[in-house]
C-alpha cells in the first residue's frame, strides 16, 4: 500500500514538474520571439495563462502532501504532543471544508462558462476552467489522507519541529 501512494505521490508530482517546464519554456520562447522578432501569438499567449492557472491549481494537493503550505506555529509547538494531532485533524477539517467549497463553486463555473469557446486556442472554456473542480477533488483526497496520518501517527511524531535557537541555548 505504501508502494502505491509513493508510485501516486511520484506521479502527481512529475505532472505537476512537467506542466511548470512547459510553462517556463513557453514563456521563455514568447518572449524571446516577441521582443527580437515582433511575433506575438494569442493562442501560445493563453496557452501559458492556461497553464499558468493548471500549476497552480496542481499544487493545491502537492503543498498539503508535502507540508509546503505556510504555517504560523509559534503557539502550536507549546501545546502538548497529545493536543496537538487534534488539533492538525481540526486544522486540515477546516482546510477540507475551504476545499470542498472551492471545488463545488468550481464546478458551478464550469457549467456556467464552460460552452464558450476561448479567444485564443478557441476550445470549451470547461477545458480550461475544470482544473478548479479537478484540482479541488485532489486536494481533498490529499487533506483526507493526511488527516489519516495525523490520526493514526504516534504521539513522538507531534513534538515541536520549529524550535527557535534561544530555545535550544536554553535548553542546554
Amino acid at each position: 500500500m505504501k508502494k502505491l501512494i509513493k508510485t501516486i505521490d511520484t506521479l502527481y508530482f512529475g505532472i505537476g514538474v512537467v506542466a511548470m517546464g512547459i510553462l517556463a519554456a513557453s514563456v521563455i520562447f514568447t518572449v524571446i520571439m516577441r521582443y527580437f522578432f515582433s511575433l506575438n501569438w494569442k493562442e501560445l499567449s493563453e496557452f501559458n495563462i492556461t497553464l499558468f492557472a493548471f500549476t497552480t491549481f496542481w499544487g493545491m494537493g502537492i503543498n498539503v502532501l508535502r507540508n509546503e503550505h505556510v504555517v504560523i506555529d509559534i503557539l502550536y509547538d507549546r501545546v502538548k504532543p497529545a493536543v496537538k494531532r487534534w488539533l492538525a485533524v481540526f486544522n486540515y477539517l477546516v482546510v477540507l471544508a475551504v476545499d470542498l467549497l472551492f471545488t463545488y463553486y468550481g464546478a458551478i463555473y464550469v457549467q456556467r462558462a464552460g460552452m464558450q469557446l476561448s479567444m485564443g486556442m478557441e476550445i470549451p472554456m470547461r477545458f480550461m476552467y475544470g482544473i478548479m473542480p479537478l484540482s479541488g477533488v485532489l486536494c481533498a483526497v490529499c487533506i483526507l489522507l493526511k488527516i489519516i496520518g495525523f490520526i493514526t501517527a504516534p504521539v513522538e511524531a507531534f513534538l515541536p519541529q520549529n524550535t527557535s535557537c534561544a530555545t535550544k541555548e536554553e535548553n542546554s
